[in-house]
Order: structure tokens, then C-alpha cells, then sequence
């Protein structure tokens, strides 16, 4: 081809790229206006692509929460994180901001047949209200751990329930206690068949869905499951207890406590939930950046959903321990 008609047809390609992706027109309204067949319109792009002419940028408004996102991943063991906007005096906000990018993430992501299990907590709970898919999901909810009665985000029951009704699936509920009155009682709970049926189960989730507690402060949700007396809570301090997962205390190395109260608890250990493909942490406020780097040092979690203060200062803290080491 000479250089004239080699310029007429990158002018016409040229033409064709801006209408289509400058202006938005549909390839039929390009082919009319320019007196070309549909399949032209469409070979003419296909050849601007294949001539290097399309080059597509596209900036978010919060490209720095998604650096955040790409740091986190980079640094931990995570698959996935979503950094939301804190908001600056609102914890409650915050927290519901956290639950609607949850919320979306796990309507985005699910599948029919597939099989979500539960924490009980207040960012699961938030994760569950703002559930709003526009079609029904053939799924089963069940929970983690047993329940315990009272506040609405501490029966996990309530919340398996809620979200089966949200997403259009079943459940199948714990009908168990959290915590039992021995060791040797809740080893008999967890033979029981209709209890271990539902574990079993959630122990093989396709996900699951984890709140990351806290034991500090006083009024942290941990003390809702099990109140403990002000001497228990500085004594688990000092033993280096940060944080609760699965309703489990664990060590800032992502250990789980020898404490006793931990051989109680009628729920999965930590480990157990090794065989569920996504394990997604909901987290917010500044009380969880030691329960969720210690979360990651025990590698509990594959993915991250918290607001960009947290995880700032979650990041942080895992800098200074390595400048510290």
C-alpha cells in the first residue's frame, strides 16, 4: 500500500476510533453517518486495535485506596482486599460502608450452589443489611460458631437467617450455644449429629464470612459473647491476647490462647476453615488493626474488606515489626 492510501485509511480508522469510543455512537449509527457498512466499522476498529491506536486509561476518583489494596496484597498472604473511605467522627458510618462494599463483593461474587458460612458480629450484621442482589441465589447459610442469646449480632442464627431470606437461599441453623458450661460438655455438643452436620458443612463453604474482634476496649463486642470480669481482662492483656477470631482469643502471632474459656467454645477452631475456598475478614475501626495483623500473621484470612484507616494503620504496624526484627 503507498503512503497516501495508507493515510486515508489510518484518517478513516481514526475517524471511526473517535465517534465510537470519544463520542459513544453505536457502530450502526457510525456506518450511517459515514456512508459504511456495519462490518466496515467493525473491521476499521478491529484494525485500530491491531494498529496500537486504542489506548484506554481509566483513573478512579480513589486511586489511593486501591494503592492501598495493591499494598496490602503485596505485603500479606491475601488474595483479595477492599479499602473503603473511613468516615472522619463516624465509627457506626464507617462500619456501614465497610458492610455495603462486602455486601456488593459477595453478591458480585456468588454462585448458585454455593455454600456461605457465618460469624455472628456487628460488621457481619452490617455486611447482611445491605445485602440487595437483584435475583434470587440457590444457596445455603450456616453459621461458624454457636450463638448467644441477646443483641441481634450475637445470635448468628438470626443473621444465617436473615441473609438466606436477603439472597433467596436456605439455611441450616446451630442449635447450640457458643460457649458450654465444661470442656467436657462441649465435646459432647459437637458429637451431637445435627451439630456436627451443620459444622461439617461449614467447615467445607465455599465462603466464609468472618468478623475480626477485638478485646479492647472495655465495650468491645467480645464481651457481649462472654462478659468478663475487669481482673480476666487485664490478665488476658498481659498474656498477649489481641484480638478473637471464631470467637477464639488468639496472640499477636496469630496463635489461639491456651486460655480456658477457648476449650469451651462450641464452633470451628481457626484452622478448620483452611479447607473453604474464600475466607473473607469484615472489619472497621482502629480497636481491630491488632486482631487483623494478628489475623494475617496466623494466615486465617485470603481476603480483606475494611476501611482505609484500619488498613493504614494495620500496614503500619507490620513495617514497624519489620523494622523492629
Amino acid at each position: 500500500m503507498d503512503k497516501s492510501k495508507d493515510f486515508e485509511l489510518v484518517r478513516q480508522i481514526h475517524n471511526v476510533l473517535i465517534l465510537h469510543f470519544l463520542e459513544g455512537q453505536k457502530q450502526s449509527d457510525i456506518a450511517k453517518a459515514l456512508n459504511l457498512s456495519t462490518s466496515k466499522v467493525n473491521r476499521l476498529i478491529t484494525q485500530g486495535r491491531k494498529l496500537g491506536m486504542i489506548k484506554i486509561d481509566i483513573e478512579s476518583p480513589f486511586q489511593t485506596l486501591m494503592d492501598l489494596e495493591q499494598e496490602l496484597v503485596a505485603e500479606t498472604g491475601l488474595k483479595n482486599a477492599i479499602v473503603t473511605p473511613s468516615v472522619p467522627g463516624s465509627t457506626t458510618a464507617t462500619l456501614q460502608q465497610v458492610g455495603r462494599a462486602a455486601a456488593n463483593h459477595l453478591v458480585e461474587t456468588l454462585r448458585d450452589g454455593d455454600v456461605i458460612a457465618i460469624t455472628g458480629g456487628k460488621a457481619v450484621s452490617a455486611v447482611v443489611e445491605n445485602l440487595a442482589p437483584e435475583r434470587d441465589f440457590d444457596v445455603t447459610v450456616v453459621p461458624l460458631t454457636g450463638a448467644v442469646q441477646g443483641k441481634f449480632f450475637t445470635d448468628v442464627n438470626h443473621l444465617a437467617n436473615r441473609m438466606a431470606d436477603r439472597l433467596g437461599g436456605k439455611t441450616m441453623l446451630l442449635h447450640a450455644p457458643l460457649f458450654a458450661e465444661t470442656q467436657e460438655q462441649r465435646d459432647m455438643l459437637m458429637e451431637v449429629s445435627s451439630i456436627r452436620e451443620v459444622l461439617d458443612l461449614a467447615r467445607r463453604a465455599n465462603i466464609a464470612l468472618v468478623g475480626v474482634g477485638s478485646i479492647e476496649p472495655e465495650e468491645s463486642s467480645y464481651y457481649d459473647l462472654h462478659p468478663v470480669p475487669e481482673g480476666d481482662r487485664k490478665m488476658l492483656v498481659g498474656m498477649g491476647v489481641v484480638g478473637e477470631f471464631l470467637a477464639h482469643l488468639i496472640h499477636s502471632n496469630g496463635s489461639v490462647s491456651n486460655y480456658a474459656l477457648n476449650s469451651r467454645i462450641v464452633a470451628l477452631e481457626p484452622s478448620d476453615l483452611k479447607q473453604c475456598d474464600r475466607i473473607i475478614g469484615v472489619a472497621a475501626g482502629p480497636e481491630k488493626v491488632l486482631p487483623i495483623k494478628a489475623t494475617l500473621a496466623g494466615n486465617f484470612l485470603n481476603a480483606l474488606i475494611a476501611d482505609e484507616d484500619t488498613v493504614a494503620a494495620v500496614m503500619n504496624q507490620m513495617k514497624g515489626a519489620i523494622h523492629v526484627a
